[in-house]
């Protein structure tokens, strides 16, 4: 009871001291951005916690040590408002890989013949990905995007995806597609709940478009698009910026945003292509931002949203947004509020992570949800500071491909 009492006076404290958000963004976008003074004003707020949250941390590890199972539980059940880590960031979204098959055969995901695939039965059960989102959301999370792969890939997505949006206190649930065989999928998405879809999409040009992904599915992918938008959706489409095979794209693409309420976002390339390596002609965010600059002059600047990987902006006089984001120069780790769940159920706190817990095998082990719930607890608190820190902590080179760590 003694340690209870002492668990409960120290997350008391540690949650009245909390700032509402917390934000250590890199610099790179200062230049770009009005609100520089703001910004300061939040690393500031963060880095004056920071000796607070890492004592917090230190007492649940001293806590766990005793071995008092009540005390663990205690700590995992008081943090139904929110999870934080060891730098003050809360745990608030999941992206949620159901498979790493993908029918497309991109170029800065993985090599014209394909990855090993897992094995089916290695897979996440629908059941298990179930059970995994409702501790999660207790948790604090209050946001699920399912990933792949391209998730519709797999059977039977519409069961799953039914029970997803029922599961209480989740938010939103979200899809990533490529859209090759997602249009016809729309309608039933949007009854259920499904509020917002991101659109894999890296040019406006056909025969480009077969260059990158190695299929013929552009017809396929533009009706995912306008589907999306007839149906009310949210609906953001992502491109990954490649000097060699698409940078001609980017001021077509940018004005999809006059007419469309759509958010098109500039993803900068990274090395998860499956083959090891990186290109050796990156765009940069910098890159992004003064093309279209140049062409458009001066990009409105919005609000930035906490946890937001994107920089965004707008067109003046145009009706959607635009979005950079710094994939590979990681200026937005500060704010991180996110994990990864791969499809054979490896917790990832950060894209550039080996992989920081098995999830499957607790899931099928017979682990309660209280153990679950505790070993995510420590996985989340030991998240590095950022990508090059995480990077850098990896026993082996990155050679895998984002199909394969929930893209």
């Amino acid at each position: 009871m003694r340690v209870l009492q002492l668990a409960s006076r120290a997350s008391a404290n540690y949650f009245e001291s909390l700032p509402s958000r917390t934000c250590l963004r890199e610099p790179g976008f200062e230049n770009l951005s009005q609100n520089s003074q703001n910004s300061q004003n939040r690393q500031f707020r963060q880095h004056s916690q920071l000796s607070k949250n890492r004592q917090f941390s230190q007492r649940i590890k001293n806590t766990t040590k005793l071995g008092n199972s009540r005390a663990a539980a205690y700590f995992c059940n008081m943090a139904t408002t929110k999870l934080y880590d060891s730098y003050g960031r809360p745990l608030e979204y999941m992206r949620l890989a159901v498979t790493d098959r993908c029918n497309l055969r991109c170029h800065y995901c993985m090599p014209a013949e394909g990855i090993d695939f897992v094995p089916r039965k290695e897979l996440l059960t629908y059941e298990e990905m179930l059970r995994l989102t409702r501790i999660m959301v207790e948790l604090g999370v209050t946001k699920v995007r399912i990933t792949g792969g391209e998730p519709f890939v797999r059977k039977n997505m519409y069961g799953f995806l039914k029970r997803l949006t029922r599961i209480e206190d989740l938010e939103q649930v979200s899809i990533t597609t490529n859209g090759a065989v997602a249009n016809r999928h729309i309608p039933f998405l949007k009854e259920i709940g499904i509020s917002a879809i991101n659109l894999s999409l890296d040019t406006l040009d056909r025969e480009r478009f077969k260059t990158i992904t190695r299929r013929d599915f552009f017809d396929e992918a533009m009706s995912t698009y306008q589907a999306v938008l007839a149906a009310g959706m949210t609906l953001k489409v992502n491109m990954v910026v490649m000097a060699r095979h698409n940078w001609q794209d980017v001021i077509p693409m940018a004005e999809l945003t006059a007419k469309d309420p759509v958010s098109i976002r500039f993803i900068e390339e990274m090395p998860f292509n499956g083959s090891g390596g990186n290109s050796t002609t990156i765009k940069t965010y910098r890159d992004i931002h003064d093309h279209l600059q140049a062409h458009f002059g001066n990009l409105e600047t919005l609000p930035t949203p906490a946890g937001s990987t994107a920089r965004l902006y707008r067109i003046p006089g145009y009706r959607g947004t635009i979005g950079i984001i710094a994939a590979w120069s990681r200026t937005f780790c500060g704010d991180c509020n996110r994990i990864r769940v791969t499809a054979t159920g490896k917790l990832k706190n950060c894209l550039y992570d080996h992989g920081v817990l098995n999830l499957k095998r607790m899931l099928s082990d017979g682990s309660s949800d209280t153990m679950i719930k505790a070993a995510i607890s420590r996985a989340y608190r030991q998240k590095l500071p950022d990508g090059f820190a995480t990077e850098q902590q990896r026993s082996s080179a990155i050679s895998e491909s984002m199909s394969s760590i929930g893209g």
